[in-house]
């Protein structure tokens, strides 16, 4: 199995990269499909394929995400879009005059790249709820994760594209703490007045789809929707959601025989039901076995998927018991490698709510704090 072709290479709308303030001296790649993608990684050096042609990537220092160095631009106290955050340790305001001076190393950066690999793509299944989005980044492999986790446009989608939100991602560009107002050579900066948000430091590719999740978390509630993190899946008569923190089992649970898949992290609740946010799935991977989850065993084993922080044996065959790089060991695969699963990424009311949880020790305290 494989995803189908659709003819999006080199087509683009008339919002062009200069409306990012960037200037790109070097070649733009165009909302590349998975195989072009594929060959550009290996191509630059970015990963190798496995025993099944599967492109693996490491992520190097870090291998997940960098909480303490993921800042929100807290802008003019009237400002609608900032004014109702909750900033605190888990929303850490940065000043817009270090947004500004940061953003401008990170756009000069990537302009002075050879290539840049551009993707036009939505967050959110429901067409009438989705956010038009941008990834501009420097590595293929990073835009083939972001076209592997989002939502996929049609080719007429795409040469009508104007995204609403931009990311621009340099992971192998590096903060200055003193000079550039971070915690270390890492940063993860959204700015909702420019509807832009910067990464640099760091090349674990989830921060490119959380960093999006957290704009989703701020916007919908503005239009009376619920986001939520949490997998989904439905017999079509009975919908159920299972919350929990990463590692509790959210994406196992949702790979059911027995019902359709959702999605299997992040979706929105409106009056017409639950929507998927993604248009793919991001699996942990340690210790995966064919016998207790075989629909997710299987993606590991089909072209287009991507493979992070892996093991391989002689044979170029997976150890998903190697935990020498990362207990973090990830798989993002298109959510079409789920043959049991929704047409559309939604579904209806959920009658059945189940928070999950899997502490240190073991043990579900008798009160819990929701």
């Amino acid at each position: 199995m494989a995803l189908p072709v659709v003819g999006c290479a080199d087509r683009h709308g008339e919002h062009g990269l200069h409306h990012h303030g960037l200037n790109p001296k070097g070649t733009l790649f165009w909302n590349l499909e998975w195989q072009a993608l594929y060959d550009s990684a290996i191509r630059r050096g970015e990963g190798k394929l496995t025993a099944h042609g599967v492109l693996m990537a490491e992520t190097g220092e870090r291998t997940g995400r960098s909480p303490n160095d993921k800042f929100v631009v807290k802008d003019d106290e009237n400002d609608s879009l900032t004014r109702d955050i909750w900033w605190g340790d888990v929303n850490v305001p940065t000043t817009p005059e270090i947004y500004r001076k940061l953003s401008s190393k990170v756009r000069d950066y990537l302009s002075a790249r050879d290539e840049l690999y551009i993707q036009d793509l939505y967050c959110g299944a429901d067409p009438t709820e989705r956010l038009p989005i941008r990834v501009v980044t420097e590595n293929a492999w990073h835009a083939a994760f972001a076209r592997n986790m989002f939502v996929r446009p049609s080719v007429a989608e795409i040469e009508s594209h104007v995204p609403e939100f931009t990311i621009l991602h340099a992971p192998h560009f590096h903060a200055d703490p003193d000079a550039d107002g971070t915690n270390s050579h890492v940063f993860v900066m959204i700015s909702f007045e420019e509807k832009t948000v910067i990464i640099g430091g760091t090349e674990y590719a989830g921060e490119i789809k959380k960093s999006i999740f957290s704009i989703m978390n701020h916007l919908l509630p503005e239009r009376g929707h619920l986001p939520m993190h949490c997998s989904s899946n439905t017999t079509g008569e009975n919908t159920a959601v299972f919350f929990g923190l990463s590692g509790t089992g959210k994406t196992t649970l949702s790979a059911d025989p027995n019902r359709a898949l959702v999605g299997d992290d992040e979706h929105g609740w409106s009056a017409k039901g639950v929507f998927n946010f993604e248009g793919g799935c991001y699996a942990k991977l340690i210790d995966l076995s064919e016998e207790d989850e075989p629909a997710i065993f299987a993606t590991t084993r089909l072209p287009g998927s991507i493979l992070e922080n892996i093991i391989v044996d002689g044979e170029g065959i997976p150890d998903f018991t190697d935990d020498s790089l990362t207990a973090n060991t990830r798989g993002s695969y298109p959510i079409e490698f789920i043959e049991n699963r929704t047409p559309y990424s939604m579904a209806g009311h959920p009658q059945n709510v189940v928070f999950l949880t899997c502490d240190a020790f073991g043990v579900l305290p008798p009160i819990s704090r929701l």
